[in-house]
């Protein structure tokens, strides 16, 4: 019987090829489009899930007053394994700030993913070691880990195992081990990995076991039996919460463990990697992959039940040949399932062809493996699902004709429940229209991020990373750059004011709160920071090479006078001290972004740079190439060691925001795949009308009717059901968007006219759509219309 209904089927899709096309095109669209985005959800979901104690490590977070870092203490995880018999196993890492100069041979490279790791990383961890002893591969004090692609890039196709690196022009590093490839979904992305004791002796923090000073980055292993469920978890967090303060009781902190599968997908917190996701994105790209499918579904159904006419004849005949109306829905859901797995076949072509496309619009590295069989019954499970719930109504609708009044002809009568037909229409062009103001709405946003003055000039500003020699020959430095009337508009600072790092607890002015623990970024400047980067003083001076004792002053941002209860005018000359440093306020700088938009300006102190960091150069208008070729000659005659390097701040901060750069591009393509998939249902829609009102159409043009006045009478239906579409799909889009838009502390004010735009456009694709078969119906001959009478 399967048989002869896959029999039945292939007919009739050979019969009706335009209509099959239509059809299985709508299906494998919806299809492709959903799967490539639960490939992207689930890459997400997967996070670090490959470690094979995955679900038994953790971070430690820590939480202050104001702020929640990612950063810990290098002192805390011995001394909590010591007291803690449930932990297992620690570890600490730090990035090599802010970058490493490796060499070998004459291949010689700045690298900048690379973290200095104890010994026991390799345990705690499941990084695949290609080569090498995995328990001794750390052990080395003077050993480096290495990448595959970092092996084939330094010695080609020979063994490194063994072989020397040099770095930082200063020492020697030999290879003692080769990491397969980093997976993508990993939280921790790297290059190389450092033993930590190559840096006991110089770093403070390793050397007295610190334990209120934030600058590492500790996970910890528990103990199989450890149930983390029933608030166990809790009563270890205050656990640690009353270690810490037996060690640190001047340090106001809290912790909390984050298991290191959820890391990725946690609200961002204050020093976490780059690359972090974005739970929001994954919920509204999983509720597209639903709504696209929906759509795509109801597009088969319309589709399905405008040909209802041209199949009644045969149910009619089955009818009184014997045929149950079971049969007629198992028969009709049978051929909805093969076009469905029709559809998923071209689909999966579909999805491989346009993968690469995709993965460069998402910036991953998603794959879909063909010999995967628990990925066949995934799609397959999808498929059979669309067969069914889109073969469902048409099933139900055309084995409910009536055999003794399709036999007479009367057809044309029988359009099955109009109410549920209509609602399908209301419903696709209600997501549309949702999608339609989300795409107008994001494209405005990224915009405003674009635009968006961020209280500095932020065009023609390079900069170069002092490395090596450089930080010995400050003065040298400057002389150079002053001396070129190509870099002679510079600054010298401490950090990028782009996703500021630095921050400390340990401010102190007059009429502070004793137990206030604020949380104050900190960068260092120059004299020349105000006019290289165009800032406005809103109080006082800037630093000046006049006033000898600026070196122990400071400025400071507005943000900062209201976290000290002062006014720009009286803020002048107040004392403040950071780090102990005692000194005098001397400008207040208007405030600016030193953060991406997402978060609101934070107060900022600024003391004198007496170390360096960043070299900051203005560049004449057209002469920006010059400019860099100036910056290198001087790198070379001061730091000939070292590769030069420069980049652009206008687009370091556009990368700031490139996850939602990327996510407005799958937004805006997916956007346009569901509002074809709609016209494909609401053109099936429009034939199935045209179908129905054939002899009306006939009767109006004998008595006179014009093309226009018919086409408009069919289009007024249509037009009433986008109407209704309209009014629905307001209030969600203005829910939608307003809530994506939470998210920003600076964003855009959805206006009246972005949903009036969504709904014109709406209505506009809509016409257009009916319009061919409208106008194909009301131009035809009467007298073809009416000869059956």
């Amino acid at each position: 019987m399967l048989k002869t209904y896959f029999k039945l089927a292939y007919r009739n899709i050979i019969k009706d090829k335009a209509y099959s096309i239509l059809n299985i095109t709508g299906l494998a669209i919806g299809l492709a489009s959903s799967i490539l985005i639960l490939l992207w959800v689930q890459n997400e979901l997967n996070y670090d899930k490959f470690h094979k104690n995955a679900g038994q490590i953790y971070r430690i977070n820590s939480d202050f007053a104001d702020s929640k870092t990612a950063a810990n203490s290098a002192g805390m995880p011995a001394g909590l394994k010591a007291e803690m018999p449930v932990i297992k196993n620690t570890v600490r890492l730090q990035p090599a700030y802010p970058s490493v100069l490796l060499e070998t041979g004459n291949k010689k490279f700045q690298e900048e993913r690379v973290f200095y790791a104890d010994p026991s990383f390799m345990d705690v961890f499941s990084f695949p070691l290609v080569k090498g002893d995995r328990t001794t591969a750390l052990n080395q004090v003077d050993g480096v880990l290495i990448t595959q692609e970092m092996a084939t890039k330094y010695f080609g196709k020979e063994d490194p195992i063994g072989k020397v690196i040099r770095k930082d022009n200063k020492e020697n590093v030999v290879v003692t081990g080769v990491l397969a490839s980093i997976p993508a979904n990993s939280d921790l992305q790297f290059d190389f990995i450092l033993p930590m004791a190559s840096i006991a002796k110089t770093n403070n923090d390793l050397k007295n076991n610190i334990w209120d000073n934030f600058n590492f980055y500790d996970y910890i292993q528990l103990d199989k039996s450890f149930d983390p469920s029933d608030g166990n978890l809790s009563r270890l967090e205050k656990q640690i919460d009353q270690i810490f303060q037996k060690h640190s009781p001047g340090t106001k902190a809290l912790f909390q463990l984050q298991t290191l599968t959820k890391i990725h997908l946690a609200p961002e917190r204050l020093g976490d990697l780059p690359g972090h996701g974005n739970t929001q994105y994954v919920n509204i790209f999983f509720i597209i992959a639903v709504l696209v499918l929906v759509v795509a579904c109801i597009n088969f159904m319309n589709l399905a039940t405008s040909r209802s006419a041209r199949r009644a004849k045969e149910i009619g005949l089955r009818k009184v040949a014997g045929a149950v109306r079971g049969q007629l829905i198992f028969q009709f859901l049978s051929e909805s399932v093969f076009i469905s797995f029709l559809s998923l076949m071209l689909a999966v072509g579909i999805v491989i062809l346009f993968l690469p496309v995709f993965n460069e619009l998402a910036n991953r590295k998603l794959a879909i493996d063909v010999s995967d069989a628990k990925l066949w019954l995934s799609l397959l499970g999808i498929a059979m699902l669309t067969g069914l719930i889109s073969g469902s109504y048409p099933a139900l609708f055309l084995s409910s004709f009536n055999p003794v009044k399709v036999l007479k002809g009367n057809v044309k009568s029988m359009g099955g429940n109009l109410l549920f037909r209509n609602a399908l229409v209301v419903i696709q062009f209600m997501v549309s229209i949702v999608l339609l103001v989300g795409t107008v709405v994001i494209y405005n946003q990224l915009k405003f991020i674009r635009d968006r003055n961020p209280g500095f000039d932020k065009a023609n500003l390079l900069y170069m990373p002092m490395t090596g020699d450089m930080w010995g020959k400050q003065q040298a430095l400057k002389n150079e750059l002053k001396g070129n009337p190509l870099t002679s508009d510079f600054s010298i600072i401490t950090d990028l004011p782009t996703n500021l790092g630095g921050w400390t607890f340990n401010v102190q002015w007059d009429g502070k709160d004793p137990r206030s623990q604020t949380t104050i970024p900190v960068m260092a400047v120059d004299e020349d920071f105000t006019h290289a980067f165009r800032m406005k003083l809103v109080a006082g001076r800037s630093f000046s090479r006049t006033f000898k004792a600026d070196s122990n002053n400071y400025m400071v941002n507005e943000k900062m006078l209201s976290v000290m209860g002062l006014k720009a005018n009286t803020a002048v000359g107040k004392t403040i001290a950071v780090w102990g440093n005692k000194g005098t306020i001397i400008g207040v700088v208007k405030d600016f972004n030193f953060k991406p938009v997402q978060q609101a300006i934070e107060p900022l102190v600024m003391p004198f740079n007496k170390i360096g960091g960043f070299v900051m150069v203005r560049t004449l208008p057209g002469k920006t190439k010059a400019t860099i070729q100036a910056l290198s000659t001087i790198s070379q005659e001061l730091n000939p060691a070292y590769p030069f390097k420069f980049d652009f701040l206008d687009q370091d901060l556009a990368n700031l925001y490139k996850g939602e750069q990327q996510m407005g591009k799958i937004f805006n393509l997916f956007a346009v795949l569901g509002i074809f998939i709609s016209c494909l249902g609401l053109y099936g829609l429009s034939a199935f009308m045209a179908e129905q009102r054939t002899k009306e159409i006939g009767v109006r043009k004998v008595l006179g009717a014009s093309v226009s006045s018919l086409v408009y009478l069919l289009a007024s239906g249509i037009t009433r059901l986008i109407l209704i579409a309209i009014v629905i799909a307001i209030p969600l889009s203005w829910y939608a968007v307003n809530t994506w838009l939470a998210g920003f502390a600076y964003h855009i004010h959805v206006g009246w006219l972005i949903f009036v735009i969504a709904s014109v456009s709406a209505l506009v694709i809509a016409w257009l759509t009916v319009s061919y078969e409208s106008i194909k119906a009301a131009v035809v001959n009467p007298i073809k219309s009416l000869r059956t009478e």
